[in-house]
């Protein structure tokens, strides 16, 4: 049995973490990243949305998450 040491050791751990970043990227980063367009686009996929009549009794009705207190 060969073990994996130099170069090949390093390309194998490189890649691994490359593909994990380039698998994370769009899910995590961009949305961080482009806050402003992710806003937008909220705003428009809730325009004509009545709070008030999808939000089940005693629950209270969603806000923007991206609101600061």
């Amino acid at each position: 049995m060969s073990y994996w040491r130099g170069w090949r050791y390093t390309a194998l751990i490189t890649s691994i973490v490359g593909v994990i970043g380039i698998t994370i990227y769009p899910i995590a980063i961009y949305p961080m990243q482009h806050i402003e367009e992710y806003k937008a686009i909220q705003k428009e996929n809730r325009r004509n949305v009545i709070q008030s009549e999808i939000q089940p009794g005693n629950m209270k009705v969603w806000s923007d998450p991206f609101d600061r207190k």
